[in-house]
């Protein structure tokens, strides 16, 4: 959130920034040199006499989307992990500062309790509001990653209807995907490719993966599960050409329906693709994090999936905090 705020290059400075993950809050006072705003803490123990010392006029959030995400029980309002929005709503109607709101979520928040509970209270302290389902290819960004939003301000009503969840920013017409970024251009140029090689255990299951190469200008949405989970976590890249790739595939499919083709056959020819996972770099980079941004020495790589995969998309919160505060 805070890389987003400095992509609108708006005036203003971080009063607070509070997070319960301890290991998210390293990685942010690595790159913010160990602010004295930072607090590691638990949202349910903030106060309205906290809030409003604080003389913070910009809310930006994103709280727990476990409760609401198809992988998840979705148990909405009754997990234990809404209780952090569930006591933002009740302080909302009480924090007389707070001018500007940006919430974050999983797609399906829209047709939850909790959403209807963070209406009511921005009903309650009189903010406008709009809400949003968009993803980073709007934004000329290869990546899949659809999320809700909720854009709510006072003072001043927006210049675009409401009524309706909004499914493009007002005004924008669809880019051409012929002037996306392709792969390529995110690729780290020198890398230990063995580090990231995907392991012949989980090559096996190689059609339940998405596989993209380096010139086509899509990918899947990453999750925390990238490289623990195999199907639906995220993209794996292979450095040969469709038709190359394409080829094996076939060969493949070839051994997959003769009885008399062993799987040491098979698993030699999906060696040939050389199919890796993205390096954390090249995550980040999808994310629209700044190349500046970086980890501790100390973070390993399953933790920065995690967070990455928890994180938002830089670019796509940036534009919508120059939308809130147009």
């Amino acid at each position: 959130m805070h890389y987003a705020f400095n992509y609108t290059k708006l005036q203003g400075e971080v009063v607070a920034a509070m997070d319960v993950n301890t290991v998210a809050n390293k990685v942010y006072a690595h790159n913010y040199k160990n602010p004295k705003y930072l607090k590691t803490r638990n949202i349910q123990s903030l106060s309205e006499k906290e809030v409003n010392k604080l003389n913070a006029n910009m809310l930006l959030m994103s709280p727990p989307c476990q409760p609401h995400t198809r992988q998840g029980l979705q148990r909405d309002t009754e997990d234990k992990r809404s209780s952090a929005l569930n006591q933002l709503c009740s302080l909302l109607p009480k924090c007389e500062t707070i001018k500007y709101i940006l919430m974050e979520n999983v797609k399906g928040f829209e047709c939850s309790q909790a959403r209807q509970q963070f209406i009511e209270a921005l009903q309650q302290a009189k903010f406008y509001w709009r809400e949003f389902i968009l993803t980073p290819t709007q934004f000329q960004v290869p990546n899949t990653r659809y999320r809700y939003y909720c854009l709510a301000r006072k003072d001043k009503d927006f210049d675009f209807p409401s009524g309706k969840i909004w499914e493009q920013m007002p005004g924008q017409a669809p880019h051409p995907t012929n002037e996306m970024d392709t792969i390529s251009s995110l690729l780290e140029p020198s890398i230990s490719t063995s580090e990231f090689l995907v392991p012949d255990d989980v090559l096996k299951r190689v059609l339940v993966m998405d596989i993209v190469n380096s010139d086509q200008n899509r990918s899947m949405c990453f999750t925390k599960g990238y490289t623990h989970y195999t199907e639906g976590t995220g993209s794996t890249f292979t450095p040969l050409v469709r038709d190359e790739s394409d080829r094996l595939f076939e060969i493949v499919k070839e051994i997959d329906n003769d009885p008399n083709r062993t799987n040491w056959e098979r698993l030699d020819v999906l060696r040939q693709l050389k199919l890796r996972y993205f390096t954390p770099r090249e995550v980040a980079r999808l994310m629209k994090f700044p190349e500046y941004f970086d980890f501790p020495p100390d973070i390993t790589n399953r933790q920065k999936y995690r967070l990455l995969g928890n994180s938002i998309n830089v670019k796509v919160v940036g534009e919508l905090i120059k939308l809130l505060t147009t």
